[in-house]
């Protein structure tokens, strides 16, 4: 199946062949890269990491588009266009995040973030006129209150402040940024981008303004030579960047990007569960409350919809759309 075909809508290719492996891979993918993040803080600032990453990640994609003799040249309003994406989706979004964990919990962090499920419903019929489907409000609704019942503990600490509304405000600012990625990526499709193609521009892209932004904020440019380090590093390089986000914008391209952004909600249930395995995570009953939930928003949101009831995904009345985020 070729790339475009992976976009076509219901009446071409069906919207969820394949889409529950595409979700799984991007959620298990994503809901384990929290263990090599923690390898990349010390010595390198969070920035420097991120653009190491994403040209890392570019390189291999653009690499292996050459490699194919795909398509690699493209008009500079291609190349705007991929770098608006790039910008939005693995740039800013990613230092929002880093950021916002200064001053947040990580688990206030992954709150926040599950509201991009609202974002993208509300995304999608704003840039591509979908219509609000009810019962897709009530599976973000259900999935955005597990997350919260899940990591009830670190809520039930927060104490507001100067430096709590800071955090708030870097990881909404973060999560927003990351939707309007997600409309961009859809965008580039319609415009007859490639996906392979634009993610591996759009990761350059990324990446050149993540390094700029820490030259001109005077970041000092390290590389730890240690295998934590560099094995962390191509983790989040291969699996974490390259794997996850065609998955997941593969997803989004085949089953709509509000559908898709439920992974924002599944990969805190991944991440608790791989915790207990590597640090001991002990589940308490509101835990259990929480996964519950966002296993019943996941039904609802992942669920075939009745014919005729939604769009096709961003692209139901045209072609069909893009793909790839986390």
């Amino acid at each position: 199946m070729s790339e475009r075909d992976a976009w076509m809508p219901a009446t071409r290719a069906p919207r969820l062949r394949g889409a529950h492996a595409l979700f799984l891979s991007a959620t298990l993918i994503w809901g384990s890269t929290w263990i090599a993040i923690t390898y990349q803080l010390g010595t390198v600032e969070p920035e420097v990491s991120i653009a190491y990453r994403f040209a890392l990640a570019a390189l291999l994609l653009l690499g292996w588009n050459a490699l194919r003799r795909a398509r690699m040249r493209y008009s500079l309003r291609d190349h705007a266009l991929m770098a608006a994406q790039g910008a939005l989706l693995f740039g800013a979004n990613y230092v929002l995040i880093y950021h916002s964990e200064r001053f947040l919990a990580s688990g206030l962090v992954a709150v926040v973030f599950s509201l991009i499920v609202f974002f993208n419903i509300i995304g999608m019929r704003l840039f591509f006129g979908q219509p609000i489907a009810v019962r897709m409000v009530l599976g973000a609704a259900c999935g955005v209150a597990g997350v919260a019942t899940l990591f009830w503990r670190e809520m039930a600490r927060f104490e507001g402040g100067a430096r709590g509304a800071t955090g708030l405000v870097l990881a909404a600012a973060g999560t927003l940024v990351a939707s309007l990625g997600n409309m961009m990526a859809a965008r580039n499709y319609r415009a007859g981008l490639p996906v392979r193609a634009s993610t591996g521009f759009g990761m350059m892209y990324g990446a050149a303004l993540v390094a700029s932004w820490s030259v001109a904020r005077g970041v000092e440019w390290r590389f730890e030579a240690t295998g934590a380090y560099v094995a962390s590093l191509l983790y989040l390089v291969v699996f974490g960047s390259v794997l996850a986000f065609l998955a997941y914008l593969t997803l989004a391209g085949r089953i709509g990007a509000d559908r898709a952004g439920y992974v924002g909600v599944a990969v805190p249930v991944v991440a608790l569960a791989l915790s207990t395995l590597v640090e001991g995570y002990r589940w308490t009953g509101s835990a259990f409350v929480g996964v519950a939930l966002c296993l019943a928003g996941n039904l609802v949101v992942l669920a075939r919809a009745p014919a005729g009831g939604e769009g096709s995904g961003p692209r139901s009345t045209r072609a069909t759309e893009g793909d790839a985020a986390g």
